[in-house]
């Protein structure tokens, strides 16, 4: 399995996952032009991709989605609340509903030799979901847009090889920053988005000896530093009662504007 965040933040969202035979993208939510240059620069061009999945329709996840579907005639895998977003954000040239597929939460869906089975999350949109993909005996997960975790959460996400997972913003700096009031509420509610400590103590549930990488993603821009959501997740592996320690595993921070170099496992 490979597994590369192309783009990763409150600007947009766009990640590959593939294997041998397989190419999918877990989101698309900037330019198609961004998109196409970041599959280019894993070797993988777009007419390669078997399938789009989509977490939620906020434009930070479909931003590319109509021009690579249209373009490419490439299927879009998502819930029917989040569909329904799609098309009432797809203006004045819509995506052929034959490109359209329906998924619901923890029904698998088979792409050549990638497994997605897709689990429900709390986010204040339709229909949301994140994602896990499996191949082969590796797992990976993509798991952002948030705004708390339970035990269903934990659950699903036991065993991950790779762990993305969101680590959206410092508390303190949402409390101090810019934004107005509801919208500061919004992201602090259960159907918000995962603070940087909230990310820790939930990845700090997952870990396990074999697990190869975290990747913290969704980094707000005005909110979140790269250097603090790392430090505090690890913090939160330090802190928690369990064996592992914040330097046992390879803790990255996806790039907001451009690739992160490839996982391979």
């Amino acid at each position: 399995m490979r597994f590369c965040s192309i783009a990763s933040g409150s600007s947009g969202n766009c990640i590959y996952v593939g294997s041998d035979t397989a190419s999918i993208l877990v989101d698309a939510g900037i330019s198609a032009k961004k998109t196409i240059e970041g599959l280019r620069g894993l070797d993988v061009a777009p007419e390669d991709i078997d399938a789009i999945f989509v977490t939620h329709e906020h434009s930070d996840h479909i931003k590319g989605i109509s021009v690579l579907a249209r373009k490419y005639n490439i299927p879009i895998y998502a819930t029917n609340g989040t569909i329904q977003g799609i098309k009432s954000a797809s203006g004045s040239k819509p995506i052929d509903d034959a490109l359209f597929n329906i998924v619901k939460s923890d029904t698998s869906v088979s792409i050549k030799d990638l497994l997605i089975n897709p689990m429900h999350i709390s986010h204040d949109a339709a229909d949301p979901v994140a994602y896990r993909v499996f191949c082969e005996g590796k797992k990976a997960a993509v798991i952002t847009d948030l705004g708390n975790y339970d035990d269903y959460t934990i659950e699903c996400l036991r065993g991950m090889d790779i762990l993305m997972a969101e680590a959206n913003h410092d508390v303190r700096m949402l409390q101090v920053g810019p934004y107005p009031y509801y919208l500061k509420q919004r992201i602090l509610s259960d159907r918000g988005h995962l603070s940087n400590d909230n990310s820790g103590r939930m990845i700090s549930s997952l870990l396990h000896d074999e697990m190869k990488a975290v990747i913290l993603g969704h980094l707000s821009l005005e909110n979140n530093l790269p250097e603090l959501a790392y430090e505090t997740v690890r913090l939160e592996i330090e802190a928690a009662d369990n064996k592992y320690h914040g330097g046992d595993f390879p803790i990255l921070v996806a790039k907001r504007d451009c690739p992160m170099a490839p996982i391979e496992i």
